[in-house]
């Protein structure tokens, strides 16, 4: 298969917990090329306490791993962030200094795994207002939505997507996030999947998840997550 379209990776080299260097950087980007991925879109950190990025400073990133890898055998680049959803985060985008998805029809937020901001719905209905649909990171890692998806529905409701992390179907991250992550699968409660790659060694890994998606979903929802919606999102096609 080919033609999947990326919209969660790290490959910016040293701006956060990602690709440390220029070679990694090329290494992860080409096995991803190999695996069948078309357009990979950077969403390195912005997270007060820890990555202390800025919009500037990550596109002077992205710029420079851009011009270092032309001509490499990689799949076309982009740029986003994955955005830590706190009062931070709300001052940046009120500002308009968020680094939303290329197209700029959304934005890929991240949760705190266990405590979920209050006010968060009406936070995300004023994003969709103004035009950026807020992308739900690894859902299935949010200790909220453990037994049930319940506490998703309002936030859907305010316009937000949701995003299946790959490696959780392969247990990366525990049993908790694998078992989670096939029940919302079952539910239909994912809009993609993306990779979530921060080295190069976890290329192995995302194809042995795609392989397992398949076996769960089926090929024709294996094309819609990886593929089909995520190039929707970019283009703003995608209507869940």
């Amino acid at each position: 298969m080919s033609g999947y379209v990326d919209l969660h990776l790290h490959y910016v080299p040293g701006v956060d917990d990602g690709v440390r260097t220029l070679d990694e950087s090329r290494q992860m980007l080409e096995g991803l090329k190999a695996v069948g991925y078309e357009r990979c879109v950077a969403t390195p950190h912005i997270r007060s306490g820890m990555f202390e990025n800025r919009k500037a400073g990550l596109e002077q990133g992205f710029r420079d791993v851009s011009e270092q890898l032309v001509g490499a055998a990689i799949p076309l680049l982009g740029l986003a962030s994955e955005h830590f959803f706190d009062d931070v985060f709300w001052q940046l985008f009120e500002r308009r200094e968020v680094l939303p998805y290329p197209g700029n029809n959304a934005i890929l937020v991240e949760l705190h795994p266990d405590r979920w901001p209050r006010g968060l719905t009406e936070r995300f209905f004023q994003m969709q207002v103004r035009g950026l649909r807020p992308m739900l990171a690894h859902p299935e890692r949010y200790s909220p939505l453990a037994n049930d998806t319940d506490a998703l529905d309002a936030l859907l409701d305010a316009g937000a997507m949701t995003q299946l992390d790959l490696m959780s179907l392969v247990g990366h991250y525990g049993d908790r996030p694998r078992r989670v992550a096939e029940r919302m699968l079952e539910e239909g409660a994912y809009d993609i999947a993306c990779s979530d790659a921060h080295r190069p060694e976890d290329v192995d890994r995302v194809a042995s998840a795609i392989e397992r998606l398949r076996v769960l979903v089926g090929a024709a929802e294996v094309t819609a997550l990886l593929a089909t919606n995520p190039a929707g999102v970019l283009d703003g096609t995608y209507d869940p």
